[in-house]
């Protein structure tokens, strides 16, 4: 088993992806890759963090209990598309979706449809990440 923070540096891999946060009122997206994360144990939980020019991340790891790999067919144009779900559990909605991004619509830029593949041939098409370990909120 491996932890979720180790996951997610192997997602420096997959390129530039379109990073979606959705809850019950809004959808934010915004295209980045996965890099130069840095991490921080905080009073609310154990922080993933990563910082652009054009946005800050901030995903509370302690809240992810289940990665999933899902190949799907566009909304928009006939393509497979390639995402990974962040989740609490396997029942519950994604907190975070990562789809490789493309240029043109299907054409992703070359080993990135390989990455996605050697990341779920190691993870399989869902996991739990190894817990980590507990902090005292305050």
């Amino acid at each position: 088993m491996s932890t979720l923070k180790e996951f997610l540096e192997k997602c420096s891999t997959l390129g530039l992806l379109r990073i979606i946060v959705t809850n019950d009122t809004a959808v934010l997206e915004c295209k980045s890759e996965m890099k130069d994360l840095y991490y921080a144990t905080l009073p609310k939980g154990q922080y993933a963090n990563m910082h652009t020019e054009n946005f800050e991340f901030h995903l509370n790891m302690e809240d992810i209990g289940w990665v999933r790999f899902e190949e799907g067919i566009a909304k928009r144009g006939n393509f497979t598309t390639y995402a990974v779900r962040l989740q609490k559990d396997a029942e519950s909605k994604p907190l975070l979706s990562a789809f490789l991004q493309w240029g043109k619509p299907g054409e992703y830029a070359e080993g990135q449809v390989d990455a996605f593949q050697v990341l779920k041939a190691e993870y399989g098409e869902a996991w739990a990440p190894e817990p980590l370990p507990q902090t005292v909120h305050s």
